[in-house]
């Protein structure tokens, strides 16, 4: 009887070790007490504190109600949810600390929301769509850029009516007689950047060859690059700052770094972009490498055309620091020359790309393209004032890592999870439900990805589940952070379509309602009062 019931005991013990089927518990109390790191956290009084300064904080911050003179939107492509909160992990465990509680410099700013991400016809939304959403303020088709969706994805004919183009926040900016620039890793070509400039039925139309390999006339629609040297909004943009050279120059010519160009037409776009502004008597620069952008002392050029590569920026921790500047480098010289215009300008910086190491599921150059590009954010704030600089930082669409497991605080985020699958295997704390890192079970037996020779090199394939050749987007709403004029005007949750029109109702551009029409408004109402209120008296006196 008493090893019947030693046994019992035992099995109960046991089974409250473990926790139950969906909450597993971390084995050992003293185990898990062991792993606390700030002492004071184990109070209630440490986390009341902590919640009396956030309230404090809040309560400190004015917001500025003057109009944003200066609009810098920042865009993480593919900065989801997930890879936010393990980015700032990463970042506070590259500090030293457990990670969890430390926050991106973007984190602080005082409003966060959050915006659907679907296209008119996609329930999961590509970069061409959300771009003319983000910037344009319209939802539109899959892959198409700057027109309504009554144009189908390379609708060439359909997008020759003027009618079904849709102008950008830059356009608005313009307009107004601000300035206006593009910073991205990527190609300057590629469909996040070219939402600020392009009016195109199809996204790969980058040099006119890809047009002409789907039957079109490019003088009927005319590339993106051509757009960008020889339409508005593109050539008048001040700063245009990323990659893709070989969009720019004949197939037969090499650039600077010994790459060939795409295109098939002749023509050299650079010293055509080189020429306009000649012709223009405006004072313009042509850069390709790091050394020369660092070389641009105050007197700056009116214009500046940088394309760093030949396709893509490379990424941050694979660049060549000599000849590749980070994005950090790129938004301070972008800022620096727009901030000339007294009235203002309208700054479009893409961290283009987190998407791209999202897609071939290279986990840690994900999310340290998201600290570098957080650092740009940063350097931007440190430039512009709050009181008159409105910065908003978002993502266009998300994508499928999952952050998940049961590991302690502190936890290695790049390493695997102290939890294992039902036959002993480990598995990532990060991982992605999708993509090329998936790895053939073995008679129902997933393998030992943490035994494989690679594991952990910058690009080692975290896990998936279903085998694709590249990862795919995700569905979820992304964040929104807002910081200076209006900032509050970006709570909730919202169309991204609306974001441009947020931005131009605080620069007080554009179509529709603005914080200076609506501050005309307020004021006129006590003056139509005293007016009142003088008749009455008047008439009282006679």
């Amino acid at each position: 009887m008493r090893s019947l019931l030693t046994c019992l005991v035992a099995v109960l013990v046991a089974a409250c070790v473990r926790g139950d089927r969906y909450h597993p518990a971390d084995p050992g109390s003293r185990a898990a007490a062991a792993t606390v790191v700030n002492r004071a956290e184990t109070s209630a009084n440490y986390w009341a504190q902590e919640a009396q300064s956030a309230i404090n904080a809040r309560l400190a911050h004015k917001e500025s109600v003057k109009k944003a003179r200066n609009v810098v939107m920042f865009l993480g492509d593919g900065m989801s949810v997930p890879t936010l909160a393990a980015a700032r992990t990463l970042l506070g465990q590259r500090r030293g600390h457990t990670g969890e509680e430390t926050k991106l410099h973007f984190e602080t700013f005082p409003t966060v929301g959050l915006v659907k991400t679907y296209c008119v016809n996609a329930q999961i939304a590509d970069s061409a769509c959300t771009a003319t959403a983000y910037l344009c303020g319209v939802k539109t088709t899959y892959g198409a850029i700057g027109v309504n969706a009554e144009v189908p994805r390379r609708g060439c004919e359909e997008s020759t009516d003027a009618s079904r183009h849709v102008e950008s926040i830059a356009d608005w900016a313009l307009a107004d007689g601000r300035d206006a620039g593009i910073v991205t890793t990527t190609r300057i070509t590629h469909a996040s950047p070219a939402g600020v400039y392009a009016k195109v039925a199809e996204r790969d139309w980058e040099h006119n060859k890809a047009v002409e390999d789907h039957g079109y006339d490019t003088d009927r629609c005319p590339d993106i690059a051509h757009q960008l040297v020889h339409k508005h909004p593109g050539n008048k943009l001040k700063v245009i700052f990323g990659g893709g050279r070989r969009n720019f120059i004949p197939t037969d010519v090499q650039d600077e770094e010994g790459d060939f160009g795409r295109r098939t037409d002749n023509r050299n776009l650079i010293q055509e972009w080189l020429q306009d502004k000649e012709d223009r008597k405006v004072t313009n620069m042509f850069i390709w490498n790091r050394e020369q952008l660092m070389s641009l002392d105050d007197d700056l050029p009116e214009y500046i055309l940088g394309l760093f590569e030949s396709s893509h920026l490379q990424y941050n921790m694979q660049a060549n620091a000599t000849t590749e500047p980070t994005l950090t480098e790129l938004t301070e010289i972008a800022i620096r020359s727009l901030s000339r215009n007294e009235k203002g300008f309208f700054l479009f910086v893409e961290g283009g790309r987190i998407d791209h190491a999202h897609h071939d599921n290279f986990v840690e150059l994900a999310l340290d393209e998201t600290l570098e590009m957080d650092k740009a954010v940063e350097r931007a704030a440190e430039l512009l004032s709050e009181d008159d600089s409105l910065i908003v930082v978002t993502a266009d669409h998300a994508h499928v890592m999952a952050f998940n497991g049961y590991s302690r605080r502190g936890h290695d985020i790049l390493g695997p999870s102290r939890d294992l699958d039902e036959k002993g295997v480990p598995y990532m704390t990060l991982s992605y439900t999708n993509g090329p890192g998936f790895r053939a079970h073995v008679n129902g037996v997933r393998p030992n990805v943490t035994a494989e020779s690679d594991y952990r090199s910058l690009e080692w394939e975290a896990h998936v589940d279903v085998p694709l050749e590249d990862e795919t987007h995700g569905g979820d709403d992304v964040a929104v952070f807002a910081r200076g004029p209006h900032h509050s005007m970006f709570t909730g949750l919202y169309e991204q379509s609306q974001l441009p029109h947020l931005m131009a109702y605080a620069a007080c551009i554009g179509p529709g309602r603005h914080a200076c029409s609506a501050a005309t408004h307020a004021l006129a109402q006590p003056v139509l009062l005293l007016t009142l209120f003088v008749l009455l008296i008047s008439l009282f006196q006679q």
